[in-house]
C-alpha cells in the first residue's frame, strides 16, 4: 500500500516495543509471526526490550495465544468431524486462587481441515469430538471452560457436543439419531439422564464475533454452510434440523437459543446456552483477558500487529485492530505490518496506527510472501521502522 507515516518522535533506544499479532493464515501461526516481527525490529532497535505475545479474536489462534501467555498444552484423542479419529490439543491453566481454566477450539476437535468439504460431509459433520474435549477438562478439574470458535465443519448445533457429554436426542421411535446436522430434524425428544452433571456447575464463556442467529436467512446453515460444502439442498435441510433442534431444546430447557451469535460455528453455542449457564463474549476481549495482555500493553511504548490480511473485515473488530484500539486509548503509537493491506492508510490511521507495511511490496508476488512469510515480516518489519 502507498504507507503514511508519522514519526515515532521521543522514542528512546531502550523502548519496549509489544509484538502482538495475529496468526497470518496459510504461512504463519501468530507465534511464528511474533517472532519474525522480533527479528525485525531488533534489527533497528537492537537495545529494546521486544515482548512476543500472540493474540487471537476468539478463533482459530485462541489456543495458541493462550499456551504463549503460560496455560499448559494437553493432547487428547477424540472423534474427528466425520468419525477419523485424530489428536486434539486444548489448554488448561490454575491460577492462585484455586480456579481452574481450560480452553478449547472447535477446530481443534471439530475443524473444516479435517473434513473434505462436501453435500454429504456438510450432514454428517458433528461436534462429538468437542464435547470429548470438554469432558476431559472436566476430568481435569476445570471450572470454567473458554471455547473458541472458528474453522468448524458442522452444522449440528453443538448436539454433538453434548452427546459426549451424556445427552441423547432420540426420533420418534425411541432411537438416537446419528450424528451430524443431518439427523436434527428426526429429533422429538431428548432423555437427559446421563447428561453430565458437572456441566451445571461450570461457566463456559464462548467467544462470539458474529451475530448470525441459530436458523433462517442469516443463520448458520445459509451463510456458513456452503464454505463446508452444503449445497443448496442440504443447506435447506441443515436450516430445518437447526429449527427443530430449537424447538426441541425449547422444550426440555425452557430457553430460546435463536439469538444473535448462536449461529456460530454451526450453531455449536445453541445447546451450550440451553443446558448450561453460558455467555457469548466477544472474542478479543475474551482472549486478552485470558491471556493478561492490558497488563502488556500497560508496560509498552510502541505495539506492533498485524495479520494476514488486513481488510474491511479487520476494521469491524478483529484482534489486530481492537488491539490497536486499545493501544490509542492509553496513547500508545501502533505499527501494522500484514501479509496484504486493503484498507487505506487513513483507515488505519483512525484506529491509532501510525505506520503501516504489507509483505507484498517486498515480496516478488502473493506466492513469494506466503512461502516465505517470516523472511519478509521481518524485512518489512525493519522498513516500517526504519521510515517511520
Amino acid at each position: 500500500m502507498a504507507s503514511a507515516f508519522l514519526p515515532l518522535a521521543g522514542m528512546m533506544e531502550r523502548m519496549r516495543i509489544l509484538i502482538a499479532p495475529d496468526k497470518f493464515k496459510g504461512s504463519l501461526t501468530a507465534a511464528e509471526a511474533a517472532a519474525a516481527i522480533a527479528k525485525g525490529a531488533l534489527r533497528v532497535y537492537p537495545d529494546a526490550v521486544a515482548t512476543q505475545f500472540p493474540i487471537a479474536d476468539g478463533g482459530e489462534g485462541t489456543l495458541e495465544a493462550a499456551v504463549a501467555a503460560g496455560y499448559e498444552e494437553r493432547l487428547n484423542a477424540v472423534v474427528g468431524p466425520i468419525l477419523a479419529p485424530l489428536g486434539a490439543a486444548w489448554a488448561i491453566h490454575k491460577a492462585a486462587d484455586g480456579k481452574v481454566t481450560a480452553v478449547i477450539e472447535t477446530a481443534q476437535a471439530s475443524g473444516l481441515a479435517d473434513m473434505e468439504p462436501t453435500p454429504e460431509n456438510a450432514l454428517r459433520a458433528h461436534s462429538y469430538g468437542c464435547g470429548q474435549l470438554i469432558a476431559a477438562a472436566l476430568d481435569a478439574g476445570a471450572t470454567e471452560i473458554v471455547l473458541g470458535l472458528g474453522g468448524s465443519a458442522m452444522t449440528d448445533g453443538g448436539s454433538g457436543a453434548l452427546r459426549a457429554l451424556g445427552l441423547k436426542p432420540l426420533d420418534r421411535a425411541g432411537n438416537m439419531v446419528p450424528l451430524g446436522g443431518g439427523s436434527l430434524a428426526d429429533v422429538v425428544a431428548l432423555d437427559t439422564s446421563a447428561l453430565d452433571p458437572r456441566l451445571s456447575a461450570t461457566t463456559f464463556r464462548i467467544a462470539v464475533d458474529v451475530r448470525n442467529p441459530l436458523y433462517g436467512p442469516s443463520g448458520a446453515a445459509h451463510v456458513f454452510g456452503p464454505q463446508k460444502g452444503a449445497d443448496q439442498d442440504s443447506v435447506e435441510r441443515l436450516d430445518a434440523g437447526l429449527r427443530n433442534w430449537a424447538s426441541v431444546l425449547r422444550e426440555a430447557t425452557g430457553r430460546d437459543v435463536n439469538v444473535p451469535g448462536a449461529g456460530a460455528a454451526g450453531g455449536f453455542p445453541a445447546s451450550f446456552l440451553a443446558f448450561t449457564n453460558a455467555s457469548l463474549e466477544g472474542g478479543f476481549a475474551l482472549v486478552a483477558g485470558l491471556t493478561g495482555l492490558a497488563a502488556q500493553l500497560g508496560q509498552a511504548d510502541l505495539v506492533i500487529t498485524g495479520e494476514g490480511s488486513m481488510d474491511s473485515q479487520s476494521l469491524t473488530g478483529k484482534a489486530p485492530i481492537a488491539l490497536a484500539d486499545a493501544a490509542r486509548e492509553r496513547g500508545i503509537p501502533v505499527i501494522v505490518v500484514a501479509g496484504r493491506i486493503l484498507v487505506t492508510f487513513e483507515d488505519l490511521a483512525a484506529h491509532g496506527v501510525v505506520a503501516a507495511a504489507q509483505l507484498l511490496d517486498v515480496a516478488a508476488g502473493p506466492d513469494d510472501a506466503v512461502a516465505n512469510a517470516a523472511k519478509y515480516l521481518a524485512w518489512a518489519t525493519s522498513q516500517v521502522l526504519e521510515g517511520a
